[in-house]
Formats: C-alpha cells, sequence, structure tokens
C-alpha cells in the first residue's frame, strides 16, 4: 500500500471534513486494508452523478487497496432519513424499497470494483431486532443528544411536528457501523451527525470507533442549486453520452475543479496541477473543460463514446451545424385549444426533449428552446400550431426534432 501521506493526500482532495484527522492516518498507519462503509436508502430508483460522489471516494478507497461495505438501508429507509429535512418523510412500503434498490445496486456497480466491495441490505439485522434489542440500542443515547441535531431543532423551535420513528434513524445507522465493524464511514455533510452517532455506538459498546469523512453537495449544471431531478440541472448516469458530454459543458467554470475532483477518475495530482493552472491563467478553461467531460462519459460509456460525444459537441454546438441524424420526426397532436394555440411545454416533455412539463417550462424561460432557428420567449408557453408544424425544435444545445401533426 501507499505511504500513510500519499494515501491521505489522495483521499482527502475533496473532502469536507474528516474526524478525527489524527485517528484516519493511524487507520491507513497500520497498513492493511480497511472497511469502508457507505450507507444508502434507495428512496429512489435513479442516481445521477451527485448522487455518485461518495460512490467515487469508496473507488478511490478501492484503488488504494482498502475494503468497501456498501449497505442498502432498505430498513432504515422504511423510517426515513431526516437530515436536512423541514418535515416527515413520506414512509415508503418494502416493495418500493426493494425495487428502487436494485436499480441503485446496478448503477452503483458503474463505479464500484465488484470485487472489493460486499453488498448487504441492513434489513438483514434491523428488522431481526426484538423489543429487547432495540431498547437496550435506544438507552445509548440521550433525547438532549438527537435534540442537538440541526434539522430537529429548527422543527421543534418551530413547532413543527417530529414523529418519534424519526428520532431512531440515528440510532440504526449507528447500529449499522457496529455490525459491520466500520473503520471509516462516508457521507455527505449534511450526514454528519448519523456518522458521529456511529462512532459514538461504537466507542460505548467497546469497539474502536469509525472515522467519518463528509463530502460536499455537488451544484448542477445551473452552478447554483444543488443537483437535482426536480431541479432539472441533474447529469444521470443512464444518460446517453452526447446529452452526458453537453451537460458537463454547460457548467460554470468557477465549478470545474470540483467537478474534476468529485465526479471525475482523473488523477489527483494532475487535478492540483490544473488548478494551479486555472488559478494563474496558465491552463485553458476551455480545454479543461472538454477534458472533463471526456472523462466523466468515458467512466459510464467508455473512451470511444467519449470521443464520438465530444465530436458531435463541436459540431452542432461549437461549429452550430445540424445533423441531420440528429432530428427525429415527432407526431405532435396540433389540435389548437380555445385560444388557437398548442401548448408546446407539453409537446416537448412528449417528445422526450425534456424530463417534465415543469423541466420544459424552465427551458422555455431560461431561453433554451428554439423553432427553427429562433428562441421561444420566456413564458411562451403556449404557440400557434401553424409555426411548429414542420419546424425543427431545439431543445437545449443537443436535442432536435421535426415536429409534424399527428
Amino acid at each position: 500500500m501507499l505511504p500513510v501521506e500519499e494515501q491521505f493526500h489522495i483521499l482527502q482532495s475533496g473532502v469536507d471534513t474528516i474526524v478525527p484527522e489524527d485517528a484516519f492516518k493511524k487507520k491507513l498507519a497500520k497498513g492493511k486494508p480497511l472497511n469502508i462503509k457507505l450507507g444508502v436508502d434507495p428512496t429512489a430508483p435513479d442516481i445521477h452523478i451527485g448522487h455518485a460522489v461518495p460512490l467515487r471516494k469508496l473507488r478511490q478507497f478501492q484503488d488504494l487497496g482498502h475494503r468497501v461495505t456498501l449497505i442498502i438501508g432498505d430498513g432504515t429507509a422504511l423510517i426515513g432519513d431526516p437530515s436536512g429535512r423541514n418535515s416527515t418523510r413520506p414512509q415508503l412500503t418494502r416493495e418500493q424499497v426493494q425495487a428502487n434498490a436494485q436499480t441503485y445496486v446496478d448503477q452503483a456497480f458503474k463505479i464500484l470494483d465488484p470485487e472489493r466491495t460486499t453488498l448487504v441490505y441492513n434489513s438483514e439485522w434491523l428488522l431481526e431486532l426484538k423489543l429487547e434489542g432495540l431498547l437496550e440500542l435506544m438507552s445509548k443515547f440521550t433525547v438532549a443528544r438527537i435534540l442537538e441535531r440541526d434539522d430537529f431543532t429548527k422543527r421543534y423551535a418551530a413547532q413543527q411536528p417530529i414523529s418519534l420513528h424519526e428520532f431512531i434513524y440515528p440510532v440504526m445507522q449507528a447500529y449499522d457501523s457496529v455490525v459491520i465493524e466500520a473503520d471509516v464511514e462516508i457521507g455527505g455533510r449534511d450526514q454528519l451527525f448519523n456518522l458521529l452517532a456511529g462512532r459514538d455506538l461504537m466507542e460505548k459498546m467497546g469497539m474502536e470507533p469509525q472515522v467519518c469523512l463528509t463530502l460536499p453537495l455537488l451544484e448542477g449544471t445551473d452552478g447554483i442549486q444543488k443537483m437535482s431531478k426536480s431541479y432539472g440541472n441533474y447529469i444521470g448516469l443512464t444518460d446517453e453520452p452526447g446529452d452526458m458530454f453537453g451537460k458537463v459543458m454547460s457548467i460554470p467554470d468557477s465549478l470545474m475543479v470540483k467537478y474534476y475532483r468529485l465526479a471525475s477518475t482523473e488523477d489527483v495530482n494532475v487535478i492540483d496541477e490544473l488548478e494551479r493552472g486555472l488559478a494563474d491563467g496558465t491552463a485553458d478553461p476551455n480545454k479543461a473543460k472538454r477534458a472533463l467531460a471526456r472523462n466523466i462519459v468515458a467512466a459510464y460509456h467508455g473512451e470511444e463514446a467519449a470521443i464520438a460525444a465530444e465530436d458531435h459537441f463541436v459540431r452542432t454546438v461549437v461549429k452550430k451545424e445540424v445533423d441531420e441524424s440528429d432530428v427525429v420526426e415527432f407526431a405532435a397532436d396540433l389540435t389548437p385549444n380555445e385560444d388557437g394555440k398548442v401548448y408546446l411545454a407539453r409537446i416537448i416533455a412528449d417528445a422526450k426533449m425534456a424530463g417534465s412539463v415543469g423541466e420544459a417550462r424552465r427551458l422555455i424561460d431560461g431561453g433554451g428552446v428554439k423553432i427553427d432557428g429562433e428562441p421561444v420567449p420566456a413564458k411562451s408557453y403556449n404557440v400557434d400550431p401553424a409555426v411548429l408544424e414542420g419546424a425543427i425544435l431545439k431543445v437545449g444545445k443537443r436535442k432536435f426534432a421535426r415536429i409534424v401533426r399527428a
């Protein structure tokens, strides 16, 4: 294994906090594979590269010779993580959780090395806890300690309801660490309380406590909001190569280094050098961003697809060529409403050029929709069907459709 300082330099790249840092270095100094824990609650089926940030960090650990335990929280998901919430999460059924879990696992192994990954489901031990065992675990925590959570404190002060079962969540996540004997647990910065709860419980049960490593949230392509499907600023792991490449190219230059550290497979030393180059003006931002987009596309689709995606981007975006092979024909319902118009946002969504009507409206408002090369003005959600029929509809920088009457 690499020397401690070299491992630490790689593993701390892009990290928010390591608690405690000295204990982490001591664990690395043992010179043997550590057990790195990540717990994920499968509350939704699809993941984007923002969700994949901790998976990328796990892969760094694996490449350095460490082992990963990926816990699918099909037990904790029945409660719902209250982290960052101002209201109680809707509880999912076991069937919903299991369906989401399978999709999540399939996508996670696009990143993780199966040979160094132990996959477990925490329902195996959580749902087997009898009342006696649950009471013993709960006795290790105080109400005051649980109320230290920032989200609970805010909800309590605002007299917003906190369901009793939500108090159990950090206890259950902490117990996961005990069961698998974690050396390090990874999570988002909003997970620090839960991670520290695991550290506390392990110590109280006479075990060497885990180290807590948190990662920042990744902003989406708008550069402002966290990456989320609801904001329409996400890059999905299953996006087509061309779409993925174009979305990465659309991020602000100010986020490039963060994306390199959290979402790419690039060597940390290369990223360090790039960061210095961007800061002193010796690195070309456009060249660096194209290299980033190639890297991310190659990670999920392969090198050949990444090269083809870049070529397509140059032709259609940089040179503004319209490749007829990119233009699909879409038969739309052009029946006018009582105002003699058709709902453009619905047509865009039906043509799969946006994930939803809401996303289509946001694209229109942002100037991202053109009809025969002419931008559609903001708030122009209804248009004359005669303008649309036979026209080429362009959504974003890479999606084209010729509209014909159904």
